[in-house]
């Protein structure tokens, strides 16, 4: 990763609300607190780090506004509303030089079916395929392999990464960016059980993504029974995330590495869900919900709860209950060694 920044042009990206100190460094490289040495770029994400600002080397570290110390000779301190998000818009920044938008047209290896349309400003890169009646939107980019099915739709500005997979009917809003791997639009799971055999139910709808939608590797959402399976504006999901059919999924939630959700669920605007939750079918999960890491959800979830565990209840109960489990050993000793005060184990073994 080359990395050049002066500590002015930082301060430009940041817009920090103050600064202390001083350097003459030029930023070559982006490190922990720990890991950091001169001409590294560091920040405060996370207070249990704070001891670390002290002893750290970086030339430049992004900080809290109400952080208080002062730094030593040949390093500035800029402080913001979130070093987090500061630092964001300086991979953004970096991303944008590593990543430049590649120049338009469509390689010569790709299979482009007659019918389908292309945007002059889409990019369309090696071994991909583009079905009949597919759209592809301004300034679009798919990388190799891609595939585009049967009048599926991709939005303007869209980012399909190596191996994508958009399948037919299915519509990608604007700016959606799809991680390697990611599969829209397969066929959902289902089939009714008919004289001793499973008999497939045929999935005749569709996937709708929103705008601004980012979806990590390898995750899956599943075409519709009928209708369409949704997935709201500006949702975020992780990787390896299963999504069934004719699910609904609100805009600007959260779904991180292994949730699974089963068909016809809805999640309702701002719903969390921490990795490897299992959400069953035909449930709503209200808006601003979360479910905490590995959550079993078998029952409708109210606006703004915070659950978790197996099945999952509310997460303070759940928390109470864990504490507790933990003493249960102990627990057990103190009765056995009561029975044995008032002889109920002799009475017991007669």
């Amino acid at each position: 990763m080359q990395v050049s920044f002066s500590a002015a042009e930082i301060a430009a990206i940041v817009q920090p609300t103050a600064s202390r100190g001083a350097t003459t460094r030029v930023i070559r490289g982006l490190a922990a607190l720990a890991d950091a040495a001169p001409g590294d770029l560091s920040f405060l994400g996370n207070a249990k780090y704070k001891p670390e600002v002290a002893r750290t080397r970086a030339s430049i570290v992004l900080l809290p506004a109400d952080y208080a110390g002062e730094p030593p000779a040949d390093q500035l301190y800029l402080l913001v509303a979130n070093p987090s998000v500061a630092l964001a818009r300086i991979c953004a920044r970096l991303e944008q030089a590593l990543w430049p938008r590649p120049v338009p047209g469509v390689h010569p290896s790709a299979v482009v079916a007659p019918g389908a349309q292309i945007a002059a400003s889409a990019t369309v890169g090696p071994l991909c395929v583009i079905e009949a009646g597919a759209v592809i939107g301004e300034r679009a980019q798919l990388q190799a392999q891609v595939f585009v099915g049967r009048g599926a739709i991709i939005g303007e500005g869209s980012w399909l990464m190596p191996g994508v997979i958009v399948e037919a009917e299915c519509v990608l809003g604007r700016r959606v960016r799809l991680q390697p791997g990611v599969v829209v639009g397969a066929d959902g799971f289902g089939y009714e059980f008919v004289q001793g055999r499973h008999e497939k139910v045929p999935q005749v709808g569709h996937v709708e993504i929103g705008d601004d939608v980012e979806i990590g590797a390898n995750t899956t959402l599943d075409r519709a029974r009928f209708s369409r399976t949704a997935v709201g504006e500006g949702t975020k999901i992780d990787n390896l995330v299963q999504i069934a059919h004719n699910v609904r999924v609100g805009r600007h939630c959260l779904i991180c590495a292994q949730v699974g959700i089963s068909g016809s669920t809805v999640l309702e605007d701002y719903v969390v869900l921490g990795g490897q939750a299992g959400i069953g079918g035909h449930i709503t999960i209200g808006k601003g919900a979360k479910a905490g890491g590995r959550a079993g959800i078998t029952t409708d979830v109210s606006a703004g709860a915070f659950v978790n565990g197996n099945p999952a209840i509310p997460y303070m109960l759940e928390r109470r209950i864990a504490v507790l489990t933990q003493r249960l050993p102990d627990l057990f000793k103190r009765v056995d060694a009561i029975a044995d005060q008032l002889g109920l184990a002799k009475k017991s073994s007669s």
